[in-house]
């Protein structure tokens, strides 16, 4: 069995490595089962949004941070040898503990949001994620992410995109391992963002309409995660299948048991 910082250290190298990391976000122990056992699978990362809808709660840290830290040290008991990071939201007023607690659930790495706070506020918290690894001695992998695309509204996309990379800079020159910029970007941004931060430091999340895997990959992107469509993959699947139920139909075809 790794230990934690055998964990650590591997999710490092795989943010490293030349090829992609590709993570399919899960949100319960059966999930993680369900993903860790598929052949391919190198890492684990957990979906906030994800874990909070399953609970009856809406994204964004209403779910207390108690229930959070809960599911994501059964994900990572579940997930066995896997490395599993953890998607922590803002960090819940207190990154530093959040991501000390984290740690200590069996948590090797975290996405962090800056919901477009004041950068010096946003850095701040990016340093206290870092240094509460660092004091438990874990070589955690940090993906510090930007709302920049997400709130970008009618702002011109020029003044988005360097928002972005300023952002960006700033939390790895405070020890973040990646910089996650969730949203619909096009080749062109993402090869900006590349280019401006460095290969293998930029991490995407694949949406609807977001760009091939392969040409992320060329692009030299570090990471690709897919957030709660994962889980609406998931509930598409149960809807059709309700639906097909009330139409008269029954189980399709090809369906597996996996738990």
């Amino acid at each position: 069995m790794r230990t934690l910082v055998e964990k650590a250290t591997e999710l490092r190298r795989l943010h490293e490595a030349p090829e992609l990391l590709l993570v399919v976000n899960v949100w319960d122990a059966v999930t993680t089962t369900v993903v860790a056992n598929t052949p391919g699978t190198r890492a684990i990362a957990t979906a906030s949004h994800a874990i909070a809808a399953a609970r009856g709660y809406p994204d964004g840290e209403v779910i207390p941070r108690d229930e959070m830290i809960a599911e994501v040290g059964l994900i990572a008991r579940t997930a066995g040898d896997l490395p599993v990071s953890a998607d922590l939201e803002a960090g819940y007023g207190d990154a530093g503990e959040t991501v000390a607690r984290a740690v200590d659930v069996g948590i090797v790495g975290a996405n962090l949001e800056d919901r477009m706070q004041p950068l010096a506020d946003s850095v701040k918290a990016v340093e206290a994620a870092v240094a509460a690894a660092e004091l438990a001695g874990v070589p955690f992998a940090l993906n510090a992410r930007t709302d920049a695309f997400l709130k970008a509204g009618d702002r011109d996309p020029e003044e988005v995109l360097r928002d972005a990379i300023e952002r960006g800079r700033a939390y790895l020159d405070a020890g973040a391992t990646c910089f996650f910029a969730p949203g619909k970007l096009d080749e062109t941004t993402v090869g900006r963002l590349v280019e401006a931060l460095g290969e293998r430091k930029v991490s995407l999340i694949g949406i609807p309409g977001s760009i091939p895997l392969d040409r992320a990959r060329a692009l030299g992107v570090a990471r690709v995660s897919y957030g709660p469509w994962s889980q609406n993959v998931a509930l598409t699947a149960l809807a059709n299948l309700a639906e097909d139920v009330y139409a008269g139909g029954g189980l399709p075809e090809g369906t597996r048991r996996l738990n």
